[in-house]
């Protein structure tokens, strides 16, 4: 069992990559705070943003083996560096925000076991490691060690069996849209959507499409070469996507549900510390001593595991961005000395998201925020990637089918509306 399950996992490729680093902190922040503040009124957003991720992350994926290049490259080339350069700057600075408030939630998350240890050397040593681990260390044995730290997030799922609930409200909940005209609703609506459907998962997703046309020694370098892609290919592209999307979506609901019948049915509506997040997991160790204790580090596991994972893939996406769009060697199959501009990003990038906690900034408050400047980005880069994927000329004919015009289209539309609803609401809060 345990062979077929291992040999599965290998069998997956960047999709499962991407939907596993899409919970990341910033992720598990968004979406327990969904739970807390409004119970099970965001549940069905699981279900609705499923078709629009594997939608989405297709067409990255599709762009990255098709054309063997990321997409920033192909940006640069088919649009001006005035419309260009603005985005790319944006999803600089997103990321690294991401990456500062992800390494404040992994610290945040020691401390809650070990609070006797320094933050500060904490966060230092978290910043450290995850440098080493990038440029010594072969990307696909870190993840591979990665993958399994990750499964700490079943904790959710159990809990929420746990939990229970009246499952019927729960099903009609995952299914029935459910809206409050408020601020703080739409504030999260876009959040959800920012953390969820991410710019720079687009960047990873194509980018490492076309490590692995590389790796099969189908071009020498990224951006080098047009590919020869088979029929077998992109059917296992797609379906790798789907599945890993799936993954992320299924936690996802499980955290929400999880955190609406702990956190939200006792009164504790507002997650501001790593400590309220922990408390939703206590009902998976209630009969055991020290229940609170475990449940801060099963939490902990959690969010050290998905930071570990999702840093690498944040700082790796400005790294690709920024290398194609000046046309310096990059990849992480690539030494430092072999693609040292590209890995000077990936150590900057890090080194300016450990700064960042060193400001007065709540960790758990900046991962939520981090997430509304995602969604923000996300708009004019889908529409980039729509207008991309349904060129023949540049996919060699492998474009996009109607659905997927479809349901492009409608997400670029639902989240640039509610980018326009949330600013609205500001203006008025303001005035």
């Amino acid at each position: 069992m345990f062979d077929r399950l291992n040999s599965f996992f290998k069998s997956l490729g960047p999709g499962l990559i991407t939907g596993a680093s899409d919970d990341d902190p910033s992720g598990i922040a968004t979406y327990s705070q969904a739970g807390a503040q409004f119970g099970f009124g965001m549940l069905w957003l699981a279900l609705f943003q499923l078709p629009l991720m594997i939608t989405i992350q297709e067409m990255c994926a599709r762009i990255g083996l098709v054309t063997g290049g990321g997409l920033a490259n192909i940006m640069k080339h088919r649009y001006s560096k005035s419309t260009v350069y603005p985005i790319i700057g944006l999803l600089l600075i997103a990321n690294t925000i991401n990456i500062g408030a992800d390494i404040g939630a992994m610290s945040a998350s020691i401390t809650l076991v070990l609070p006797q240890i320094p933050i500060v050397a904490i966060t230092i040593l978290f910043s450290a490691f995850i440098v080493c681990m990038e440029i010594f260390i072969s990307y696909r044995k870190y993840v591979t060690m990665l993958k399994y730290l990750t499964l700490s997030l079943l904790a959710y799922v159990v809990t929420a069996f746990i939990v229970g609930g009246n499952w019927k409200d729960i099903v009609v909940s995952s299914i029935v849209p459910h809206f409050e005209f408020t601020s703080e609703f739409v504030m999260l609506f876009v959040a959800i959507f920012g953390t969820t459907i991410s710019p720079y998962l687009f960047f990873w997703q194509t980018s490492q499409e076309a490590e692995e046309d590389v790796a099969k020694n189908k071009i020498s370098e990224i951006g080098k070469g047009m590919p020869k892609i088979l029929k077998k290919e992109i059917k296992t592209m797609r379906k790798d996507v789907a599945i890993g999307m799936g993954l992320s979506q299924v936690i996802m609901w499980f955290i929400i549900l999880t955190t609406a019948g702990t956190l939200h049915v006792h009164g504790l509506t507002d997650i501001a510390t790593a400590d309220d997040a922990a408390k939703s997991l206590e009902p998976l160790v209630k009969t055991f001593p020290h229940a609170g204790e475990i449940a801060k580090t099963i939490f902990a596991l959690g969010i050290i595991g998905t930071g570990l994972l999702a840093i690498p893939v944040l700082a790796g996406s400005s790294a690709y961005a920024l290398s194609e769009e000046f046309g310096w060697k990059e990849g992480l199959g690539k030494k430092f000395k072999q693609a040292k501009g590209f890995y000077l990003i990936i150590i900057a990038s890090t080194v300016v998201g450990l700064w960042i906690n060193f400001t007065d900034v709540d960790p758990i408050k900046a991962l939520i925020y981090a997430a509304v400047i995602n969604g923000i980005i996300a708009v004019p880069l889908l529409v980039f990637i729509m207008k991309i994927g349904s060129d023949r000329k540049i996919l060699d004919g492998i474009t996009n089918g109607k659905m997927s015009n479809s349901m492009g289209w409608i997400t670029v539309g639902i989240m640039g509306f509610s980018v326009i609803v949330m600013f609205m609401t500001w203006a008025k809060l303001i005035i």
